[in-house]
């Protein structure tokens, strides 16, 4: 079941209308009250989030969701018609999920959903510990170790590091590690990837030869 909160009774109708008719079953809100009331009866797989809203904005109750234990990692999407930068980062900064402006078109709504729900269950999949040869990465911790040295990667190196182990033994292409560690509307060139790539090698020393490269392919990591 997917929440959704809007005040505007004809965004809250077509949205819900268009995910019940997708198979994603969706409960609409006009305001934080009804909401927060449906929020005590049973939790969804997933909060759509208006920012201005009456009485509470989106922002307040995306920062008491990502509070609480039961729903801090509950996927969260943020659509707004406030497509001020400040607005975009805060939510981020708050734990959202991914950001769509309105106007926004009803397929790409639902292709975004589906998106972030495929890395929620993902997410969810990921064990606490890769251990392969020398190399220990810990990703809830974001801790690497090679031979029980510590590591300091930077956040795109580490993103770029689990993405490989979560696929261990299988090769990914550059487009693919593009559109998982930047986004899919990151528009850097496949370079960007072999100079992480370059870089991590060399940061996990002994570890790094670990990472093979896939000649005209990309890169895939395994022993």
């Amino acid at each position: 079941m997917i929440y959704f909160v809007e005040d505007d009774d004809n965004i809250r109708e077509l949205v819900v209308y268009t995910l019940d008719s997708v198979g994603m079953k969706a409960k609409g809100f006009p305001s934080p009250e009804k909401f927060w009331e449906a929020m005590g009866e049973a939790t969804p797989s997933m909060v759509l989030l208006d920012i201005m809203l009456p009485g509470e904005d989106g922002l307040s109750i995306l920062k008491k969701l990502r509070s609480e234990k039961t729903t801090k990692k509950l996927p969260i999407i943020i659509l707004t018609a406030k497509a001020d930068e400040y607005d975009k980062v805060k939510g981020f900064d708050l734990g959202a999920d991914d950001y769509v402006p309105k106007p926004f078109g009803m397929m790409e709504l639902v292709a975004r959903i589906k998106a972030v729900l495929r890395r929620s269950d993902t997410a969810a999949e990921i064990p606490d510990k890769y251990e392969i040869g020398p190399l220990t990465v810990s990703p809830e911790k974001h801790k690497v170790k090679v031979n029980g040295e510590k590591i300091t990667l930077t956040f795109k190196e580490f993103e770029m590091l689990c993405y490989l182990l979560e696929n261990r033994d299988m090769v990914l292409s550059r487009d693919q590690i593009l559109n998982h560690v930047w986004g899919y509307s990151f528009d850097g060139e496949s370079r960007t990837v072999d100079v992480h790539i370059r870089t991590l090698r060399h940061k996990l020393g002994e570890a790094g030869d670990l990472i093979t490269t896939v000649r005209g392919v990309g890169y895939k990591i395994g022993e």
